[in-house]
């Protein structure tokens, strides 16, 4: 077996299992409630006052695992099951979210990077496999075609790169509010930190997959540049 494919293989069977370990401790914390009975909007809205942010709204979305701090227009968008949930899952991802929004309210470093990298990464994300489809094809005529592909691929990676530390402290500001402001009883905190935890291999898994299919890239132009 090449060694790429064992390495595409190695990452695909790793996001499965970090991604069902994430699905599996959502839905088994999702089943213990919070001792306050309050829901992840209702956290999510006493984060947000205690740090003194008022022009970010709280509001519901579609879909499982969709929640998300967009600070375009200033919202922080949680799913249904934790919108109208009063759980230990529901209270932690509200309170990571709420954790982007004072990251952002903070002028958090990496926050900063990331979100300045996002027009790049966007366009980026949009012509790398095409550039990179031509380069591999026309490798012995243009390679600067390839090599253009994976500068490409490089922001992306980069961008993944920037997302670990953003996500990682969003998981830290939440712990630790969610302990000071007693939200969580010192039996649940452990749960809550194991459900961010186990998100945050999810970011993890995905920095090191790109990494790893980015120097599969440079090893096929390198190769060609040997090949002259």
């Amino acid at each position: 077996m090449p060694l790429y494919l064992f390495i595409f293989l190695l990452f695909v069977i790793l996001s499965y299992i970090v991604q069902n370990n994430l699905s599996r401790k959502f839905k088994a914390y999702a089943k213990i409630p919070l001792v306050s009975g309050m829901t992840g909007r209702e956290v999510a809205e006493k984060m947000l006052r205690e740090h003194g942010i008022t022009n970010v709204q709280v509001t519901c979305t579609e879909g499982f695992l969709t929640d998300h701090y967009n600070p375009a227009n200033g919202t922080v968008n949680l799913s249904k099951a934790v919108y109208f949930g009063n759980s230990v899952a529901a209270a932690a991802v509200a309170a990571h979210e709420c954790g982007h929004a004072v990251q952002h309210a903070t002028a958090y470093g990496p926050l900063t990077l990331r979100t300045a990298l996002v027009p790049t990464v966007q366009i980026a994300s949009n012509w790398m496999q095409w550039v990179l489809l031509a380069g591999i094809l026309l490798i012995e005529v243009f390679p600067t075609i390839l090599l253009i592909g994976i500068i490409l691929f490089a922001l992306t990676t980069l961008f993944s790169f920037v997302t670990l530390p953003v996500e990682i402290d969003a998981s830290q500001r939440a712990c630790r509010w969610l302990c000071a402001a007693r939200i969580t009883s010192p039996q649940d905190q452990p749960k809550a930190e194991a459900a961010l935890r186990a998100a945050a291999y999810t970011y993890v898994v995905a920095a090191l997959g790109s990494l790893a299919t980015l120097l599969y890239y440079v090893m096929i132009f390198l190769g060609s540049s040997n090949d002259d």
